[in-house]
């Protein structure tokens, strides 16, 4: 089981970026998949989950909701999240993870900075 992320980068305020999580040694289709945000000197948080594509639900942290969308492209067997309207509050290393099996996978993060 692997999880690649990428997408990162230095955005200003009101930007956008879009994240992917690309996996390897399991369907990405048939587990939940999402991510996690760390800032600087704080813990990990939650950000967004996409459920198995069974019955696809999806969810967001509060902070998040409107401007961050969590998509699945099956074929590709990754998982995505486009981040609109950034503010300098999202700023951090974002990581994705899997739990395929019921495993907690992680991948190694992608870093993203908000300036204002």
């Amino acid at each position: 089981v692997q999880l690649q992320a990428s997408g990162g980068g230095l955005v200003q305020v009101g930007g956008s970026l879009r994240l992917s999580c690309s996996v390897s040694g399991f369907m990405s289709s048939r587990t939940t998949m999402g991510w996690y945000r760390q800032a600087p000197g704080k813990q990990r948080v939650f950000v967004a989950y996409i459920t198995a594509a069974e019955m696809t639900k999806t969810d967001y942290e509060d902070s998040v909701k409107g401007r961050f969308t969590i998509s699945r492209d099956a074929v590709l067997n990754t998982v995505y999240l486009q981040m609109d309207s950034l503010k300098p509050e999202d700023t951090g290393v974002y990581f994705c993870y899997a739990l395929p099996g019921g495993e907690m996978h992680w991948g190694q993060g992608t870093q993203v900075t908000v300036s204002s």
